[in-house]
C-alpha cells in the first residue's frame, strides 16, 4: 500500500516552503495538497493560474520527494446558484492544469448538494440534481480529456452520488477514461446501512472497482444514531473487508488518512498494514 495524508491535516496554512519541509518532516511522501487550505500568500481562485507558478509548486515538491496522489478541489457541482456553479467549474478546470505541471494522480471532488449553504435537503437525491451534476461533470471532463488529466469523483451517502449503484450509473453515463473513483467507506455508511458496511464495501467494488484509484480512510462511531468521525482502529469500520478488496485487486493504491494527525500517523499506517499483511495466508483472501 502507499499511504499518505492531506496536507492541511498534517499543518495549519502556511508558506510553500515550510508546508512541504513539515510534510517531508514527518516523512509523509504522498499527499492530498488542497492548495486553498494549506499554502498561504497566493490565490488559488479562477484566474490566477500560470504555467511558471505551477513549475514552482512542483520542483518544490520534486526537491522533497512528496508526490500528490489527489489535488483537492473540492467543489459544489450542483449548486443552486447559477453563477457560482459556473465559477466552481472553471476553478476545477484550472486546477486541471495545475495538475498537469504537478504531475499528481488526479484533481478531485466530491458531488455535492443541491443548496447555496451546502446544507443536506432532499432535491439533492433527484433526477434534476442528477443531471445538472453531469452538466457540471461534461464539461470539466471535457477539459481533463484535452490536458491528459484524470478526474476523481467520491461518493458520499449525503451528496448528490450517494451510493454504489448512483456512482456505476455516473461513470456509465459520463463514458471517459478520464474519470476514475476515490473510495471512502465511511462517507458511503449512514445511520440506515453501518450495520451492513461489509455489503456496502464489497458492492462499491463489485460495481466500480475497476475505477477505484484512491482510498480515503479514516473511522466511524455512532452517536445519537449517526455516524461520526473516529481515528483509524478507534471505532467500527471493518478494515478487513477493504483490505481483502485492495489486496485482490488493488495493489500499492493510494491511502490517503483522512482526519489524522502527524502524531497518529505513523501508528495508524503500521495498524492498517498489519491488518493488510494478515490477509495473506487468511480464508478471506482464498
Amino acid at each position: 500500500m502507499n499511504y499518505g495524508m492531506r496536507c492541511h491535516d498534517i499543518c495549519p496554512k502556511t508558506d510553500i516552503d515550510t508546508l512541504f519541509d513539515t510534510v517531508a518532516a514527518n516523512h509523509v511522501d504522498q499527499i492530498q495538497l488542497a492548495m486553498g487550505k494549506s499554502i498561504a500568500g497566493y490565490s488559488f481562485d479562477y484566474g490566477h493560474y500560470s504555467p511558471g507558478f505551477a513549475r514552482m509548486i512542483k520542483k518544490k515538491l520534486d526537491e522533497r520527494n512528496i508526490h500528490v496522489a489527489v489535488l483537492g478541489c473540492y467543489i459544489n457541482p450542483v449548486n443552486p446558484d447559477e453563477k457560482e456553479r459556473q465559477k466552481a467549474v472553471q476553478k476545477f478546470i484550472e486546477h486541471l492544469k495545475y495538475a498537469k505541471v504537478i504531475g499528481a494522480d488526479m484533481v478531485g471532488t466530491e458531488t455535492g448538494r443541491y443548496d447555496a449553504d451546502f446544507k443536506v435537503v432532499p432535491y439533492t437525491y433527484t433526477e434534476g440534481c442528477y443531471q445538472l451534476l453531469l452538466k457540471s461533470m461534461r464539461e470539466i471532463v471535457s477539459a481533463a480529456e484535452k490536458l491528459g488529466v484524470t478526474v476523481g469523483i467520491e461518493a458520499v451517502h449525503d451528496h448528490t452520488l450517494y451510493c454504489p449503484e448512483i456512482m456505476r450509473r455516473f461513470l456509465e453515463d459520463i463514458d471517459s477514461p478520464n474519470v476514475e473513483a476515490i473510495l471512502d467507506p465511511v462517507n458511503l455508511i449512514s445511520a440506515d446501512n453501518y450495520l451492513d458496511q461489509d455489503e456496502v464495501i464489497n458492492k462499491a467494488f463489485r460495481l466500480y472497482g475497476d475505477r477505484i484509484s484512491a482510498i480515503h480512510v479514516k473511522d466511524f462511531v455512532m452517536k445519537d444514531g449517526q455516524p461520526e468521525f473516529a481515528y483509524v482502529g478507534d471505532g467500527l469500520l471493518h478494515y478487513e473487508t477493504l483490505m481483502w478488496n485492495l489486496k485482490k485487486d488493488k495493489p500499492y493504491i493510494a491511502m490517503l488518512l483522512e482526519n489524522s494527525t502527524p502524531e497518529r500517523y505513523h501508528k495508524d499506517v503500521e495498524y492498517l498494514q498489519k491488518i493488510y499483511l494478515s490477509l495473506e495466508d487468511s480464508h478471506l483472501f482464498r
